[in-house]
């Protein structure tokens, strides 16, 4: 597949005006040696990376997906568990969308590719959640990027049957078939070197769409993973995964050298936007990875979320 413009650096420093954060099941640094995803490895060779940023334990689906949404640490969003469960409810802490609707009017577009992130599919005005799980045997990496078209078609058309009406600020991708052909044929099987290239083909394309919509160049790209080669069910040491930040007022070429944990990646984007965050968070921003200082939206605190 002939790879995008893989969000290089733009010219000058500019804060961007969306995020894409593709969020991979699977993945580590030795699945670039595969040769199999050359669109992820110039995001790299364009932006910055942490190859060994903290997850969280348990390594699972639910509970990574739910830091990363609540920046808060496993104990304390207190989603524990791998499926759906309706009785359980949504998370009770406000999540990073919260936050970019008050604090800056930004809307966002999550696609999910598990039944068990319906848990953190809360109903709000300003985020449309598409779900595409495993009892669909079509739910593909490439049937997100068809999802992923149509919506930016309808949202460019003004949002028809979307709570969003026009484009994602920020837009989020679950793409988890790598770790799933890992987990079922091995992580040295011609099916895991497949799923690797599927997802890498998604990535592509959808930052495609971006480019198609002349936005490419003022995108924010983040990738990373709920779980690394081989642990999506292991117990113990926190596991690590890489995160690459890439696009619109990323340094290009850098290995970021402070300690970065997965649960930072909502402070980051909220960063990247220009927001500041008045919450018990431990999300904090990965500050290094930015060209240029912060401009600073004047947002309201968010003490609004917590009924205060």
């Amino acid at each position: 597949m002939a790879g995008p413009a893989a969000a290089a650096p733009p010219a000058a420093p500019a804060q961007p005006e969306h995020v894409v954060l593709f969020v991979l099941e699977g993945f580590g640094k030795d699945s670039l040696k595969t040769g199999a995803m050359p669109v992820v490895s110039r995001l790299v060779k364009n932006g910055s990376v942490a190859w060994s940023a903290t997850a969280v334990n348990p390594p699972l689906r639910l509970p990574t997906m739910a830091s990363i949404f609540t920046g808060l640490p496993v104990e304390k969003h207190g989603m524990d568990w791998d499926t759906f469960d309706f009785a359980r409810g949504y998370p009770r802490p406000p999540l990073m969308f919260d936050y970019l609707d008050l604090g800056g009017g930004k809307d966002t577009a999550v696609f999910f590719m598990d039944e068990s992130l319906y848990q953190l599919a809360r109903p709000a005005s300003y985020v449309d959640y598409q779900v595409c799980g495993r009892l669909r045997p079509e739910c593909r990496a490439s049937l997100v990027v068809t999802y992923v078209r149509e919506y930016f078609k309808k949202g460019a058309q003004g949002g028809y049957n979307h709570y969003v009406y026009a484009l994602p600020h920020l837009l989020i991708v679950h793409l988890p078939d790598a770790g799933r052909a890992g987990s079922e044929h091995g992580w040295t099987s011609k099916a895991y070197a497949a799923g690797l290239k599927d997802v890498d083909d998604a990535i592509g394309s959808i930052l495609d769409i971006y480019k198609t919509y002349k936005l490419l160049d003022h995108t924010m790209v983040i990738v990373t993973a709920l779980n690394g080669i081989g642990e999506s069910k292991q117990n113990g040491s926190l596991p690590h995964v890489p995160w690459i930040a890439s696009g619109a007022n990323i340094k290009a070429g850098h290995t970021i050298a402070a300690p970065v944990s997965i649960i930072d990646t909502g402070a980051t984007v909220m960063r990247a936007f220009g927001l500041e965050t008045h919450m018990e968070w431990q999300s904090r921003p990965v500050e290094e990875i930015f060209r240029a200082p912060r401009e600073i939206v004047h947002n309201q605190p968010a003490l609004n979320l917590h009924g205060q």
